[in-house]
């Protein structure tokens, strides 16, 4: 599971910023944690919520500060879980904008031409997604944890910790919801790395988000040496006043291996907030879109209530804390079911779940303030077929890793699938909307030629997210600006945040038909990833008797926390259920294969040194 010492050198930030080791080596000893952790910063207040004349206060304080500014700006208001509560458009504001990332890249959604609304939705909908209440995430901080080097501008850098984490909440995957009142709903062009979304908050509880397009253009921070303030990010930080994240959260505060995150570039704003003018006065109208089909202001719903689509578990998860994802009729969506094929039985999901929650339960987080907050995460186990056998999270993690956890175990589980290749050749080429097209087979015959076999993905390699993160960036090994590219990745001269290779190319024509008024049945034509793929770390696939036969996914606090959990937290379960249930054999795992030739070998999992809050173990997953 480990890096040789040379490419661990090249690949130095991915352990040194997020305070990793490598998990080869040494014995893990008892790692099978006892009662939950207390943690009085992570519980939700069900009292909270955006009122209508909150939204109403939010979008009239950024209409006034466009209007100090000269601009015309398009703003959308969500909830916690995605529901859109507003859409207003400024007169004369432009109805369109274009996706670009200033670097001339032909290919993917650069380029394309969306709907403004779109654009300001996602925006709202990312500030809200990322953030919890020990951590508020900007769109700003997502366009610094999503690009090829972080920091940005930076070159010769690993790639940023949530690389590829943009097309995730998609409209047309299977987990967010695109009806009804629970959530979590669909980003309708995913999460935006765009300038101009923040998160809102009101009793330190963060209850939504505001998103605002101002410029036309749908984008993103690709230099974090500039500190020019942004007019989309201004005129969303004035409707935000009286709903700002509390100061001691912002992602200023947080560090990754040293390095501060980004919130906003500028604070100074051209118009007094609470001198806006009465909502029924604004020069605008409020508009139909994505989500939000009338045009009268909504309601927010109380996150953590049965009504918001997340509540806490009164069954198998209860005692862990854990919380589940319930429908319009207050039933959980995912409790623990058995494979169809008997693989996996409901007592082996629950164990599954409940060691990996366990684990989540003492976890150090990385992403949260204060320090030594415990982690908030999702867990999502899926069958062999990438149907969810079962989901549980813990009460404050950020939504964005709902659907994220279950796209890093379909995505783990399809790449260790015996079908995999045979899947991605008969694919169709993805067709881009400002032209071009790019055929599948593409990425199958630059993974063939990378690893000199003709048969990579045909279930002899178990593969997990973050051995297919080292093969998904645009330099190869991670970090080495000039690198040729990974296999499932384009060659940096054709790469962006809007054309990152297989991962996006295999929902775009699914993502064509969204922004046409289609509803595709899934975002690929992949069965067992009806999400979409997931590209950064936190998933790892399950076998019984040396049989793949599902996959476990965690995504929400520290890229190597998601690792540790998934794999230390099977490990238990396997240690329990004694059934031949848990990792893949160390003989099949994907750091036995080395690409570059010796001294090359990709990261199987990568686990955090000391991270328990209540313990000084470390190396926690060596020899596992």
């Amino acid at each position: 599971m480990s890096l040789r010492p040379s490419l661990r050198t090249l690949l130095l930030l991915v352990s040194g910023a997020f305070l990793c080791a490598s998990c080869g080596g040494g014995g893990g000893g008892d790692t099978t944690p006892a009662a939950p952790v207390a943690c009085s910063t992570c519980s939700t207040d069900t009292a909270d919520l955006l009122t209508p004349d909150d939204v109403q206060t939010v979008v009239a304080q950024a209409v006034g500060e466009a209007q100090a500014r000269g601009r015309l700006a398009t703003i959308a208001v969500s909830d916690r879980v995605g529901n859109v509560l507003a859409v207003f458009r400024m007169t004369g504001a432009s109805k369109t904008v274009t996706v670009t990332s200033f670097r001339g890249i032909v290919g993917g959604l650069e380029n394309a031409t969306l709907p403004d609304t779109l654009a300001a939705e996602a925006k709202a909908i990312t500030g809200a997604y990322l953030s919890s209440n020990g951590n508020a995430f900007s769109t700003r901080t997502a366009s610094q944890i999503v690009q090829e080097n972080f920091n940005p501008g930076d070159t010769n850098q690993p790639a940023g910790p949530l690389f590829g984490v943009q097309f995730s909440s998609l409209p047309c995957g299977d987990i967010v919801q695109s009806t009804g009142a629970t959530g979590p709903h669909f980003s309708p062009l995913g999460l935006s790395a765009g300038p101009g979304g923040l998160p809102l908050y009101k009793n330190g509880n963060v209850v939504g988000g505001i998103g605002v397009v101002a410029d036309g253009l749908y984008t993103l921070d690709y230099d974090f040496s500039n500190r020019a303030p942004d007019i989309n990010e201004e005129i969303a930080l004035a409707g935000s006043t009286g709903y700002a994240a509390p100061a001691a959260i912002t992602a200023d505060k947080i560090s990754a291996g040293g390095i501060f995150l980004r919130y906003v570039n500028s604070s100074s704003l051209a118009s007094n907030p609470a001198d806006h003018a009465a909502f029924a006065s604004l020069p605008g109208a409020l508009v139909a879109a994505a989500n939000y089909p009338g045009k009268a202001v909504a309601q927010g719903q109380a996150f953590g209530s049965a009504g918001s689509g997340i509540r806490a578990d009164t069954g198998a998860f209860a005692s862990l804390n854990g919380y589940v994802l319930v429908d319009g009729n207050n039933q959980n969506r995912y409790p623990p079911i058995a494979a169809s094929d008997g693989s996996m039985q409901v007592s082996d999901v629950t164990e599954i779940l409940s060691q990996a929650l366990m684990v989540a339960n003492h976890t150090r987080a990385q992403i949260r303030q204060p320090l030594n907050t415990l982690a908030q995460i999702s867990i999502t186990v899926v069958d062999h077929t990438g149907k969810i056998l079962g989901f549980v999270r813990t009460p404050d993690a950020p939504v964005f890793g709902i659907d994220v956890s279950a796209q890093k175990a379909r995505t783990v589980l399809f790449f260790s699938d015996p079908t995999a290749q045979s899947q991605l050749l008969a694919q169709p080429a993805a067709v881009y909307p400002a032209g071009g097209s790019n055929p599948i087979t593409s990425y199958v015959s630059a993974s063939q030629a990378f690893f000199a076999d003709p048969n990579i993905f045909t279930g002899k390699t178990a593969w997990s997210a973050r051995a297919l993160g080292n093969i998904s960036r645009p330099f190869f090994p991670d970090g080495i600006n000039g690198s040729p590219p990974g296999p499932l990745s384009k060659a940096f001269s054709n790469w962006s945040i809007f054309d990152d290779g297989l991962q996006l190319d295999l929902d775009l024509n699914a993502i064509t038909t969204v922004l046409a008024g289609g509803a595709p049945a899934s975002c690929t034509g992949l069965p067992q990833v009806p999400d979409g793929l997931q590209i950064f770390a936190g998933g790892v696939p399950i076998y019984k008797n040396g049989l793949l036969v599902g996959a476990i996914g965690v995504s929400g606090d520290g890229t190597s926390q998601d690792d540790m959990v998934s794999f230390l937290g099977l490990s238990n379960a396997a240690n329990v259920l004694k059934n031949g249930i848990g990792n893949a054999p160390p003989a099949i795992r994907a750091d036995q294969l080395a690409p570059g030739g010796p001294g090359t070998q990709l990261l199987y999992v990568q686990c955090p040194t000391e991270p328990f809050v209540d313990t000084n173990q470390q190396n926690v997953c060596a020899g596992l």
